[in-house]
């Protein structure tokens, strides 16, 4: 791992997608005056619909072809080259090909070159329902991707790859870890609803259990269809301390990803070493 300074991008998107995008290249561009070499985005990044079916319509309209990309990927592409900075793209809709009716949500790493290195489709889907509180199926316009860990293997970091509710299976990361990762991201768009008392602590965890920095760029504020985002957009070191977060509304986060500190921690806590349960295969 090399010394580099990193940021997470905090949004308020909605449904038209050339506004998301303006609003995230203001962002990143921003976060690239302030030294940033690596910039994650958050999930929906492109597009946040109502949960009505005409948005899942849309959803399928705009999503893309991965790894060759379209209108989506190459604005960012090129944003990629005008700031030089490695960009994880936190989730966008891509096409299923097995699945026509229904689009991945995919996380795209870009080099500064602005070619595609990693794709990483959501394996955990947000079915749930709360009492009181929000009923969320998106296993009905979201195809899962493969239940295989992905590490994207960067010139300075190793990049644990997740979405959103991935955050709650700490199995994913302990793979991730054990394959290597030296800091994970995890964009999102967490409810108002569980992010308020789960988001910082389960990134925490995370942190903590693997001894790894964590990204986590997140979607903020009220979205179409009533749906509340939490926020709070972080940057957590292998401490488990909190050493970066955005204020409310739009913003950015930026932190310093540090090697020494990394090497300190795996020292002094050398849990990955420790493992004595590991998967077994069905």
């Amino acid at each position: 791992m090399n010394r580099l300074l990193a940021a997470v991008v905090q949004t308020n998107g909605g449904p038209d997608v050339g506004a998301n995008l303006d609003s995230v290249e203001r962002l990143v561009r921003r976060a690239a005056t302030r030294g940033a070499t690596l910039i994650a985005v958050p999930e929906n990044f492109a597009f946040v619909g109502d949960g009505t079916p005409a948005a899942d319509v849309r959803r399928l309209e705009i999503a893309e072809t991965l790894p060759a990309g379209g209108p989506i990927v190459e604005r960012m592409a090129a944003l990629a080259r005008d700031t030089k900075a490695t960009l994880v793209l936190g989730a966008m809709p891509e096409k299923a090909v097995s699945d026509p009716a229904r689009a991945h949500n995919t996380s795209v790493v870009l080099s500064p070159e602005g070619a595609v290195v990693a794709c990483y489709r959501k394996i955990h889907l947000f079915d749930v329902s709360f009492e009181n509180g929000p009923v969320i199926q998106e296993s009905k316009s979201i195809a899962p991707g493969e239940a295989k860990p992905l590490l994207a293997r960067l010139p300075g970091v190793a990049l644990g790859l997740s979405i959103c509710y991935d955050l709650r299976f700490p199995e994913l990361y302990r793979a991730l870890a054990m394959e290597g990762a030296e800091a994970f991201v995890i964009p999102a768009a967490f409810t108002l609803h569980t992010g308020k008392d789960h988001w910082s602590v389960l990134l925490r965890a995370r942190a903590i259990e693997n001894t790894a920095y964590v990204l986590a760029p997140a979607q903020w504020g009220s979205h179409p269809g009533g749906r509340q985002t939490w926020g709070k957009s972080m940057i957590v070191d292998p401490w488990g301390e909190t050493i970066a977060v955005a204020s409310e509304g739009e913003g950015i986060a930026v932190a310093e990803l540090d090697p020494d500190v990394l090497g300190r921690v795996r020292r002094a806590l050398p849990t990955l070493q420790h493992v004595r349960l590991r998967p077994t295969s069905a």
